[in-house]
C-alpha cells in the first residue's frame, strides 16, 4: 500500500478502504454500482478546523465552489466556512440554496453574461468585476432593476506568483483589471450608483511552497493598500485569494501552512487593520478544503497481458477523472495515488497498468504502478479526487453514463 499522506487519512475496515466509516464494497452496493465518487465529510470538517486553528482571527474563509460544486458538499461547507465564491449562475444558485447570506457570496470570472449579471444583482451577491466593460454593464443592470449592485474590482497584479500550478495573474490576463488601470476605473465608478465593497486578487493556484505564498500575500496586501487610496469610499472587502496546494504525486511535500498563517497574522495586525479597519478580509480556497477528502472508485472488468505487460481494465476512466489521466494540465504525466480498495492489506504486489473503458490510449489511470494482485471485480481507487474531478472531466465523451457522487 502506498505511503502517500492523503491515503493515511482514510479509515480501513478489515482489508477494505472505508469512506465516512463505510467499507467500499458496502458503499458500492449502497450507490448501486461503479464507478462513483465518494467524499468523506469527516475529512472536510477536519481540514476546515485545522485551517481555523492556523489562520489569524478576523480572517474569513471562503470556499471556491468550482473545486467541487456537488450540492451536498456545498451544503455541508455552508456550516463551516464564512462565504462562497462562485464562477457561474449555476454555482451561484447552489450557493444561494444554502443558509449563507447572499452578501457573503462573491461572483468572479471573465465573460459573465448580462443574464448572469442580472441574476447576481437581483440576488444581492458581490460581483467581482473583471473589466471596465463589465462594470458598465453592471451599472446598466442595476438601473434597469432599480437595485444598487454590490461590487468589487478584481485586480490583475503586475507580478506573477512562482510555483503555482496555474498562474492567473501578472502579464496579460483575461482575469481582472490590470493594476495600473484600476485607479481610472475607480474614478469612473465614483460617478455611478454602485455599492463598491473593495478588491479581489487571485494570482495563482496549487502552490505547495509556504515561502512563496507568504511573499505573494505580502505583495497582494501592498498592492491593495495602494489601490485603496483611490477608492471612492471606505474599503469593506478584501479578497486576498488563496492558491494553497495539495500533494498529488509521490515527490510532493504537503504544504506547511503554519508560516502562511503567521505571515497573514502579521499583515492583519500591522498593515490591514490600521489602514482598513472596516474591511472583511477573505482567504479563498477550493482544492485545499476538499481535494483530499474524495476518492474515485471504479471496478476491474478485465485483466489481460499484452506482450509482457499486465493491464487492469476498469469501468471508469478519463471521462470522469480527467486530471488523473494526465490530460488536465500535466506537462509530464505522473500517477495519482492509486490502490486496490478491497485489498488494502495485501502484500502480494505486481506491476500493472490501469486503463479505463474508453476507446483511446489517453484513457490511462495508472501507468506501471505497484498494486496488490487484482482480478475482475476488484475495486480500484484513485485519491485526490475531491476537487476538479467529475465537473472538470468530459463526461459526454463516448456516451458512457455519468457516475454517482456521494457525501458520506
Amino acid at each position: 500500500m502506498s505511503a502517500h499522506p492523503s491515503i493515511a487519512e482514510f479509515q480501513i475496515a478489515g482489508d477494505c478502504l472505508a469512506v465516512g466509516g463505510v467499507p467500499l464494497e458496502s458503499l458500492a452496493a449502497r450507490v448501486g454500482g461503479t464507478p462513483f465518487f465518494a467524499y468523506d465529510r469527516r475529512l472536510i470538517t477536519s481540514r476546515v478546523g485545522y485551517l481555523r486553528s492556523v489562520l489569524p482571527s478576523g480572517v474569513n474563509l471562503s470556499y471556491a465552489v468550482k473545486a467541487n460544486p456537488m450540492a451536498a458538499v456545498v451544503q455541508h461547507l455552508s456550516g463551516l466556512v464564512d462565504s462562497f465564491d462562485v464562477a457561474s449562475a449555476f454555482e451561484m444558485k447552489t450557493a444561494l440554496d444554502t443558509p449563507v447570506a447572499p452578501s457573503h457570496v462573491s461572483f468572479a470570472g471573465p465573460g459573465k453574461t448580462t443574464v448572469e449579471l442580472t441574476q447576481a444583482v437581483a440576488a444581492g451577491v458581490t460581483i467581482e468585476m473583471e473589466s471596465a466593460n463589465e462594470a458598465r454593464r453592471v451599472v446598466e443592470v442595476g438601473n434597469r432593476l432599480g437595485i444598487r449592485p454590490r461590487v468589487a474590482v478584481r485586480v490583475n497584479p503586475d507580478y506573477q506568483v512562482k510555483g503555482s500550478g496555474m498562474r492567473m495573474g501578472g502579464g496579460p490576463q483575461q482575469f481582472g483589471t490590470d493594476a495600473e488601470e484600476v485607479p481610472a476605473l475607480l474614478n469612473e465608478l465614483a460617478a455611478t450608483d454602485l455599492d463598491f465593497q473593495g478588491f479581489h486578487v487571485f494570482a495563482g493556484s496549487q502552490n505547495l511552497h509556504a515561502d512563496i505564498l507568504c511573499e505573494a500575500l505580502a505583495k497582494n496586501v501592498a498592492l491593495l493598500m495602494k489601490l485603496a487610496g483611490d477608492s471612492p469610499c471606505p474599503i469593506r472587502y478584501l479578497n486576498l485569494g488563496g492558491g494553497f496546494g495539495i500533494p498529488y504525486f509521490d515527490k510532493d511535500a504537503p504544504l506547511d501552512i503554519s508560516p502562511v498563517g503567521k505571515a497573514l497574522g502579521d499583515l492583519m495586525e500591522h498593515v490591514i487593520r490600521p489602514m482598513l479597519p472596516e474591511a472583511r478580509v477573505v482567504i479563498e480556497l477550493g482544492r485545499y478544503l476538499v481535494g483530499e477528502s474524495g476518492v474515485y472508485v471504479t471496478r476491474v472488468v478485465d485483466r489481460k497481458v499484452s506482450r509482457g505487460r499486465t493491464y487492469l481494465v476498469v469501468d471508469g476512466g478519463l471521462h470522469h477523472q480527467l486530471a488523473a489521466s494526465g490530460n488536465f494540465g500535466q506537462v509530464i504525466r505522473r500517477n495519482y495515488p492509486i490502490v486496490v480498495g478491497n485489498r488494502m492489506r495485501s502484500t502480494d504486489l505486481e506491476s500493472v497498468t490501469v486503463v479505463g473503458c474508453l476507446c483511446t490510449p489517453l484513457d490511462l489511470l495508472g501507468d506501471n504502478v505497484m498494486l496488490p494482485r487484482a482480478d475482475v471485480g476488484d475495486l480500484v481507487v484513485i485519491f485526490q479526487a475531491g476537487a476538479y474531478g467529475l465537473t472538470a472531466s468530459p463526461t459526454a465523451f463516448l456516451g458512457h453514463p455519468a457516475p454517482v457522487e456521494v457525501l458520506v
